[in-house]
């Protein structure tokens, strides 16, 4: 009973440094890699499968093909595969990352799917610097407005020249055209717009506005916002990107607290129940 009491507290830390690990990798949403979001689909292939074969080469493709491109999309049938093994897959890097930069990026956000969608059939991946998506169904080239992501700032209040030059910013996300990736800003407002460049501008162009649209409906008044619908996304912050990190260092601390918390009850259960143990230990000796 102890050794395993030992051994429920070395997996307790364990679990704790793997906590600490992901918060203080997320806190700090300027690095290329730090996670947006991530899902997998519900289907799942099975292990030693052409499917697998399939699922495996598009990811080797998807990070090979970073190291020269921002941006490529494939579909994969090994040999020996049926139209259902077939794979497809894509990825995208932000505009203003270097090839090495974006490279690393792929390559985080393929290890991630690994971790986070073993055998599953489908995933994406979106970090900081880059997008990754694998599918059996082929979303190559078509329009996906879907919401999946959304996350606001704090309120910054009714601020007319702070609202005026957010307005402004979205408006240029949504407005410029022959570029997949945008980036502007007015006075202290700075803001950023991406597609997937397997759509067309025109689809590219629908989409920003309706990812603007939305952002500017949903955040109100925040002091920055991320609207991240499944082929683009738009950003704005009041005080530039890099400042969001202190907000999610609050967010970080709160959390932390809250598994200090956790970590002190259960520390306190395993010790009660070692003493138990012994107690029982001592009553069977007699």
């Amino acid at each position: 009973m102890l050794q395993q009491t030992q051994t429920q507290t070395q997996t307790l830390w364990l679990s704790c440094l793997i906590i600490f690990s992901h918060l203080s990798s997320s806190s700090s949403s300027s690095a290329p890699d730090s996670f947006v979001y991530g899902g997998c689909s519900q289907p799942r292939f099975t292990p030693g499968s052409p499917y697998e074969s399939n699922v495996d080469s598009i990811l080797t493709s998807l990070v090979n093909s970073a190291s020269f491109s921002t941006f490529n999309n494939f579909k994969i049938s090994v040999p020996g595969s049926t139209q259902s093994d077939i794979v497809y897959g894509l990825f995208q890097c932000r505009g203003d990352l270097t090839t090495s930069d974006c490279r690393d990026c792929v390559a985080h956000s393929v290890a991630r799917l690994g971790v986070i969608c073993p055998d599953a059939t489908g995933g994406a991946m979106q970090l900081d610097g880059c997008f990754v998506k694998y599918d059996s169904l082929s979303f190559l080239g078509v329009e996906d407005k879907t919401e999946v992501f959304k996350k606001c700032g704090p309120s910054v209040g009714y601020s007319s020249d702070v609202l005026s030059r957010r307005d402004a910013v979205l408006a240029y996300m949504a407005g410029g055209s022959g570029q997949y990736f945008r980036v502007g800003g007015s006075g202290g407002v700075q803001g950023v717009a991406q597609c997937v460049q397997d759509l067309s501008l025109s689809e590219c162009q629908d989409c920003l506005v309706e990812a603007s649209g939305r952002l500017k409906s949903e955040c109100g008044a925040s002091a920055w916002g991320d609207m991240y619908l499944g082929k683009c996304y738009v950003r704005y912050s009041e005080r530039g990107f890099h400042s969001r990190s202190d907000d999610d260092n609050g967010d970080v601390d709160k959390t932390l607290a809250i598994i200090i918390g956790i970590i002190a009850g259960v520390a306190v259960v395993i010790v009660f129940l070692s003493f138990l143990s012994r107690l029982c230990d001592r009553k069977d000796g007699k």
